[in-house]
């Protein structure tokens, strides 16, 4: 098998590695960067602080604040009409997975037009885009290395996957600094999401040995410092681990593949407005219970890298992995659906709507265990509550 590999151009990591934006830009040859985030993060310096960067090299700068949890159709046109009017030459996606996948989708729009509709999976798009500078503040996505973009379609109201080189940001700076404001919820959230990311990049049938070494090597760091970093947001050690983590699971599922528990998250999140990383801590486990079977060898390498069983057989390391998932979900306080709020009613109306919409993503094809539509909604029904 020849695997794709494919990687941002450059990485700037390490605390205090912001300061250099205005320099990366003019590296990659850009003169009118337009930063995309949201209003909160206008608010907090840290926007000020990258123009001042980006104004000190001589560039001209614009900002677009409209970036919306879990970004629609709708919330592209204005960021759309913002990148043309500047005439912008490189975007700067700024803050969590909502903002660099919005910043993804406006660098291609802004250029090759159309509606996002037209470039949701299966379809690869290799096509022309505004360069990309990822900017993340969570520790979690790993947008900030992947060629894909999640757009939720307002009409529909389907969580569109949007994969190809196009959406690959062209650089990426990765300063653990600005994820020490996180709180708690939110970083056990986009922690195990990463966590999600390196495990799934790992037991996918699209797994390769240059995927494999990033995925194993963010379990273990983040089997370390998860539990210990919600517990102590302060603790920046921990902190700059999980951020390089997240990178490094970014750059196993894109050079791989996500598989069945983000094919059924994205309709979660569509359906009931469930934060991306909080819906798949809310599958893990019991997807993970479904798959393990099909892939015990795969599995007990994850469990190893996370401290687990390291003197026992494939099988019983396997099911101390799906031990320790449920274990962590509940350490971390991961709520059920049911907890969250989510009317029994509501959710089983929507169960086979979002089965149909998981398996339409195509990620569940790349799950150890290929499963169909009534697999997956037994899987809904069960972790509902």
């Amino acid at each position: 098998m020849v695997a794709n590999i494919a990687l941002p151009k450059v990485m700037k990591v390490g605390g205090g590695a912001v300061h250099q934006t205005g320099a990366l830009v003019e590296e990659l040859g850009g003169t009118r960067p337009l930063i995309v985030t949201d209003a909160f993060m206008v608010t907090t310096g840290i926007v000020d602080s990258i123009i001042r960067s980006l104004e000190n090299s001589g560039l001209e700068v614009a900002v677009f604040s409209g970036v919306v949890p879990d970004p629609t159709t709708d919330s592209l046109e204005k960021g759309v009409a913002a990148a043309k009017a500047h005439a912008a030459d490189v975007v700067i996606g700024l803050g969590g997975g909502s903002a660099i996948d919005t910043a993804k989708a406006l660098g291609l729009l802004s250029r090759q037009g159309g509606l996002m509709r037209d470039y949701k999976a299966p379809r690869n798009n290799n096509g022309p885009a505004v360069p990309v500078v990822a900017i993340p503040t969570t520790a979690g996505t790993g947008s900030e290395a992947t060629q894909f973009t999640i757009i939720s379609d307002s009409d529909t109201h389907e969580k569109m996957l949007c994969s190809g080189i196009a959406f690959l940001p062209q650089a990426a700076i990765i300063d653990y600094e600005l994820t020490l404001t996180m709180p708690p919820r939110l970083t056990a959230d986009t922690g195990i999401d990463a966590l999600t990311h390196a495990i799934e990049a790992y037991v996918s049938r699209k797994a390769n040995p240059f995927s494999d070494a990033f995925a194993l090597t963010a379990i273990r760091t983040i089997g370390v410092n998860l539990r210990r970093v919600y517990a102590d947001g302060s603790d920046e050690k921990a902190r700059e681990a999980m951020m390089l983590a997240a990178t490094q699971a970014g750059i196993a599922f894109s050079n791989s593949s996500v598989a069945l528990v983000h094919g059924m998250s994205r309709p979660m999140g569509a359906h009931f407005h469930i934060a991306h990383g909080l819906a798949n801590a809310m599958l893990f486990p019991a997807v993970t219970e479904f798959s393990v079977s099909a892939a015990e060898p795969r599995y007990a390498d994850c469990a190893r890298a996370l401290g687990l069983a390291a003197d026992s057989s494939d099988g019983d390391a396997a099911k101390a992995l799906v031990a320790e998932l449920h274990a962590l979900n509940r350490d971390l306080e991961v709520p059920t659906p049911q907890a969250f709020g989510i009317d029994q009613d509501a959710w089983e109306e929507k169960i086979t709507l979002m089965a149909e919409q998981a398996l339409a993503s195509g990620s569940p094809a790349n799950n150890p265990v290929v499963p169909d539509a009534e697999q997956i909604q037994g899987i809904y029904a069960t972790i509902y509550a």
